[in-house]
C-alpha cells in the first residue's frame, strides 16, 4: 500500500536544461556545496523495451478471472465473488500495489493516466506495437470503474485495507474480508466520483472510434452521471483512510473531470464550469492532487483559442517553474512549504507524474510555436522541458548514481525483493497448496531470497534522497510498486520514445519479454 509520502521528488537530470552545463556522458561528475553526483549515459535506454514492460506490469496486478491471452503466467484467478454481498458484480479491476485491495480512487487515476497516454501518444505507442496491450490495460480497469449502480451510488473499494495488511497472502489464496465501500447521496465523496468521471471520459476518447461503440457510449454516459454526482453532492472522500485520504479537497477533481468531459464532448456545460471555477495551485501531481493535470488540459484549450481559461496557464507555468531546476541548481526540489519535513524518503510517483506533465506540455508548446515558460530565475523552452522529462525516465531506468534500474526486469541490475505479496510467494502453479496468512509472513515475507516471481515492469517507490536503495522487501516506502507509478511512467516513456532516434524493432521487444516472463 502506498500511503501518501509528503515528499516531492524530481530525480537528478543529466543534460538539456538552462544553466546546468551538460556532461556529455561523463560519469560521476560532482559540484561543491552539497550537490549530488550525476551519472550520464552516452546512449539512451531501450525505451521500446521499457514501455512494453511498463504496460505488461498491469497484467500482474489483475483481479478477477484472467483471460486466455494472459501473458503473466505466474498469476491465477482471484477474488471471483467480489460484490456478491450486495448483489453487484465488482470482479475485475486491479490490485492497487503490493497488497490485495482494490482502491477505486487510485485505480481511477491510473486509468486516467493510461488513457491520456493512449490519446496523446497514440502514434508512438502504435508504432512500437503496444497499442492493443495499452487498450486492454485501460479496459480492464474501466470495467471495474463502472460500479456506478445508480445516479447517486458508486462502489469505491473492495477489501479491508487494515485486515489485508495483517496478512501476507497471494491473491489466489486470499481469505481476508472483501468488505465493500461505497459513496452515496448521504455519504458523498466528490474526489472519488470526480476521479472516476475523469477516468471514464478519458477512456471514452480511447475507444470512441471503435466499430462497436457500445463500450464508448457506456463510458461517456457513466462519466457524465458521475460528474453530476460529484458536483451536486459535494463532500470529502475519507472511506479509504488511512491509505488514500484526500488532503487537497475535491475542487481539483471537479476541475480535472470537467476538463476531460469538455475534451470528450465540447459541451459548454463543462467549459462554463472550468471558466467559473479557476484557481488552485500545486507543486505535485498525484492521485490526491489533480490541479496541474486539470491546468494542462485547460491550457491546451486556452492555447487553442479559449482565452477565458488563461488563469489555468498561469497555474501550470507555476508548476513547471517549481519542478524544473533553476539556473545553476542541480538539487532535488522539495515541495515549497514542506522544507521543514525530513527529506528521508523518495517516491517515484511524483517523478513519473511530473515527467508525464512536462512531456505533454512541451509537446503542446511546440505545437503553438515554441513558446517558452518564463520563471523568475530562468526561462525554459519546450526542448529544455522535454529533455528534463526524458532525464527523469533515464534516471528510473538506471541512469543514476547507483547504476540501478527502478523497474523490475529492466537491465541486469534491478530490484529483486519488491514489497509485493503475489511476487514474493511462489506461484500457485508452482506451489498449488494454500499459503496461509501467517505462513506468508513467517516464511516468505522475511526471507533474503529474491522474489520467486519476477514482476516484470513493476516500478518501485524508488531510492531515497541520497540516491540510495537497499532492495529490502520490508521497506514498503521504497520497495513497493503501485499502479499509478507505472501509469504515469507509460506516458513519460512513450514521449521519450518519440524523442529518441534509436529504432529498436518490435521483434527485439518480444524476444526480451519472452526471456523473462
Amino acid at each position: 500500500m502506498a500511503v501518501k509520502v509528503w515528499v516531492f521528488v524530481v530525480a537528478l537530470m543529466c543534460s538539456g536544461v538552462v544553466g546546468l552545463g551538460a556532461d556529455n556522458g561523463s560519469a560521476g561528475s560532482s559540484r561543491d556545496g552539497g550537490s549530488l553526483s550525476r551519472r550520464c549515459r552516452v546512449s539512451s535506454p531501450n525505451y521500446h523495451g521499457a514501455l512494453a514492460k511498463a504496460i505488461l506490469f498491469f497484467e500482474g496486478q489483475r483481479s478477477g478471472r484472467l483471460p486466455a491471452n494472459q501473458r503473466v503466467k505466474w498469476r491465477g484467478d482471484s477474488a471471483l465473488t467480489d460484490g456478491q454481498p450486495e448483489n453487484v458484480n465488482l470482479t475485475g479491476g486491479y490490485y492497487d500495489a503490493g497488497d490485495n485491495v482494490k482502491f477505486g480512487f487510485s485505480m481511477a487515476f491510473s486509468v486516467t493516466l493510461l488513457s491520456w497516454r493512449a490519446v496523446e501518444y497514440r502514434d508512438e505507442v502504435a508504432a512500437a506495437g503496444h497499442l492493443r496491450y495499452l487498450r486492454s490495460a485501460i479496459q480492464w480497469g474501466a470495467d471495474f470503474l463502472r460500479a456506478h449502480t445508480s445516479p447517486t451510488t458508486l462502489y469505491t473499494q473492495v477489501g479491508d485495507g487494515n485486515a489485508d495488511h495483517q496478512c501476507w497472502e497471494r491473491p489466489e489464496d486470499m481469505d481476508t474480508p472483501r468488505t465493500l465501500y461505497k459513496i452515496t447521496q448521504s455519504s458523498p465523496g466528490s474526489e472519488a466520483a470526480g476521479e472516476v468521471a475523469a477516468a471514464l471520459a478519458a477512456a471514452y476518447l480511447v475507444f470512441r472510434d471503435d466499430r462497436d461503440k457500445t463500450l464508448a457510449t457506456q463510458l461517456l454516459t457513466a462519466s457524465r452521471s458521475l460528474f453530476d454526482f460529484a458536483n451536486n453532492y459535494r463532500g470529502s472522500y475519507q472511506l479509504s483512510c488511512p491509505f488514500y485520504c484526500s488532503y487537497s479537497g475535491h475542487q481539483d477533481e471537479l476541475q480535472w473531470a470537467s476538463a476531460w468531459l469538455y475534451r470528450a464532448t465540447k459541451d459548454s456545460k463543462y467549459l462554463d464550469f472550468l471558466q467559473n471555477n479557476q484557481g488552485g495551485s500545486a507543486t505535485e501531481f498525484s492521485w490526491d492532487n489533480k490541479y496541474p493535470g486539470a491546468q494542462l488540459l485547460a491550457t491546451q484549450e486556452y492555447l487553442g483559442g479559449r482565452t477565458e481559461l488563461e488563469g489555468y496557464k498561469r497555474g501550470l507555468d507555476s508548476f513547471v517553474c517549481a519542478v524544473m531546476p533553476n539556473s545553476g541548481n542541480t538539487q532535488i526540489r522539495t515541495t515549497p512549504g514542506m522544507a521543514s519535513l525530513t527529506h528521508d524518503s523518495v517516491n517515484l510517483q511524483y517523478t513519473t507524474t511530473a515527467a508525464l506533465l512536462l512531456s505533454i506540455y512541451s509537446k503542446t508548446l511546440t505545437s503553438v510555436g515554441d513558446q517558452v515558460v518564463q520563471c523568475s530565475a530562468a526561462s525554459f523552452s519546450p526542448d529544455q522541458i522535454s529533455s528534463f522529462a526524458t532525464s527523469q525516465v533515464d534516471y528510473i531506468l538506471g541512469d543514476n548514481p547507483k547504476g540501478m534500474s527502478s523497474m523490475v526486469g529492466f537491465s541486469s541490475k534491478f530490484p529483486r525483493h519488491i514489497h509485493h505479496r503475489g511476487s514474493s510467494i511462489p506461484s500457485i502453479k508452482a506451489l498449488p497448496r494454500k499459503v496461509t496468512c501467517n505462513e506468508g509472513f513467517s516464511s516468505w515475507f522475511p526471507t533474503s531470497n529474491s522474489n520467486p516471481n519476477t514482476h516484470v515492469g513493476a516500478i518501485i517507490g524508488g531510492p531515497d534522497g541520497n540516491d540510495q536503495f537497499s532492495d529490502n522487501r520490508e521497506d514498503s516506502t521504497h520497495s513497493e510498486p503501485a499502479t499509478y507509478i507505472n501509469a504515469a511512467f507509460v506516458g513519460a516513456c512513450a514521449a521519450a520514445l518519440g524523442q529518441n532516434q534509436l529504432k529498436e524493432t518490435v521483434d527485439d521487444i518480444a524476444s526480451a519479454l519472452s526471456d523473462i516472463i
